[in-house]
């Protein structure tokens, strides 16, 4: 999201960047006193501060360039680091081992701490609704080298002197480009690293074999035969012994619509509407633009706590129905869950995969950024109740560029018991 942080200097030092950015249950179902804690600590979750994201057509495409720190969704990720990318292995669907795709990149810089000076957290998940259910089962495993995930998440932080950026705030205009230095990206999803090289014109490069077989379904197959056809008619195509081609311009469909992500602060908004169990299937959803699977979710709740859960949801999100996400740097901060069934305890969320340390929520993505990425609509489509991101307390420093991190999936209640 925007940069969200606390000291008014350093929102100052990053003014261009901000402006235009946008910086389920307890396993064994026993009721104990951890969970009659954590009903306390619901109780006084209005007192926590939160910052709101919203969806937007960018005003200036050049601010989501990664000079500029963007928070946003769809589209391709502007990656902070833009050489150390996540491995082949973290960037795959750990069920169909499919490339992930993206969905939404926050910028959270921590003020107070020098290799938190950059900070953002990238989120990707597989587009496939039968892998998120599977997911849901990998979820409740408490080895997390064990989970084989669909939704991953991923921190990214560097100080403010680094290898990339300058110290001292881009300027906007129509000239900005993004930084020269970065990996050799996909040419079919421009996401991941490019590791792999068409063999036919040692130009192209690739994710992942999946990748390449729909690039040359899609046209790289019609790039070759024409490279062919005119190296039978000209031999002036070599220059300084190197062969020049032009590379096929790919129009990626198939990702997601690209937004910026803007924010608010919760406590702008005032809490005064009530909200029955007769309304809670339309305060969710966009004014006039009602998505049908809010109502049909009525139809699966398993009960009252259900119920309950859900008008309580709805208050809280009513008074804002168009926002996409939650974020909080509050450590006491929990998820606003739709439902009361399916929800992590405590020792459901794992601890730090580098400095083993406890994880806190840091923010929630809500179904209503479905509608705004035009995902379809049909019974076999992707849809969530909720996805609560946790990551590491101390924001832990390592050698690895792109840390994993946590994310809890939260679907309609019939797939939300524990395996």
């Amino acid at each position: 999201m925007v940069a969200i942080t606390s000291e008014e200097t350093e929102i100052e030092v990053l003014q261009c960047s901000v402006e235009n950015t946008t910086s389920l249950q307890d396993s064994d179902g026993d009721y104990d006193q951890e969970e009659e804690e954590e009903e306390e600590e619901e109780d006084d979750e209005e007192e926590i501060p939160v910052t709101l994201g919203f969806v937007e057509q960018p005003k200036n495409p050049n601010s989501l360039l990664p000079q500029f720190f963007p928070s946003k969704a769809g589209g391709t990720p502007a990656w902070l680091d833009p050489v150390d990318l996540p491995s082949e292995k973290s960037r795959n669907c750990g069920i169909c081992g499919d490339p992930l795709q993206f969905l939404l990149q926050v910028y959270a810089p921590i003020s107070g701490k020098e290799s938190t000076f950059h900070r953002t957290l990238f989120v990707f998940m597989c587009t496939s609704m039968t892998c998120l259910l599977q997911d849901q089962h990998q979820q409740w495993k408490r080895r997390p080298e064990k989970q084989c995930r669909s939704v991953k998440v991923f921190r990214c932080q560097l100080p403010r002197s680094n290898a990339y950026y300058s110290s001292e705030p881009p300027k906007l205009d129509k000239a900005s480009r993004s930084p020269r230095v970065g990996a050799l990206l996909c040419n079919w999803c421009g996401t991941w690293k490019g590791d792999k090289v068409c063999s036919g014109c040692r130009n192209a490069r690739y994710c992942s074999e999946a990748h390449q077989k729909v690039h040359w379904l899609k046209g790289h197959k019609k790039d070759h035969q024409q490279m062919n056809i005119s190296s039978q008619f000209s031999e002036s195509s070599t220059s300084n012994g190197k062969t020049t081609s032009n590379q096929a311009v790919v129009t990626r469909k198939f990702l997601w619509t690209e937004f910026e992500i803007s924010h608010e602060d919760e406590a702008e908004y005032e809490y005064d509407t009530e909200v029955s169990e007769n309304d809670y299937s339309s305060s969710l959803v966009v004014p006039k633009k009602k998505d049908e699977a809010v109502e049909a979710m009525m139809g699966d709740f398993e009960g009252d706590d259900d119920r309950r859960s859900w008008t309580s949801f709805q208050v809280r999100v009513g008074k804002a129905p168009e926002q996409v996400l939650r974020y909080t740097q509050d450590s006491k901060a929990k998820p606003l869950w739709p439902m009361a069934s399916g929800r992590p305890s405590k020792v459901d969320i794992p601890k730090c995969n580098y400095c083993f340390g406890p994880l806190c929520f840091e923010m929630q993505i809500l179904p209503q950024l479905l509608y705004f990425l035009r995902v379809k609509n049909d019974v076999d489509s992707l849809d969530w109740a909720t996805i609560a991101v946790y990551t590491c307390v101390d924001s832990c420093e390592t050698s690895v560029a792109y840390k994993e991190e946590f994310a809890w999936v939260q679907l309609n209640s019939q797939t939300t018991t524990p395996p």
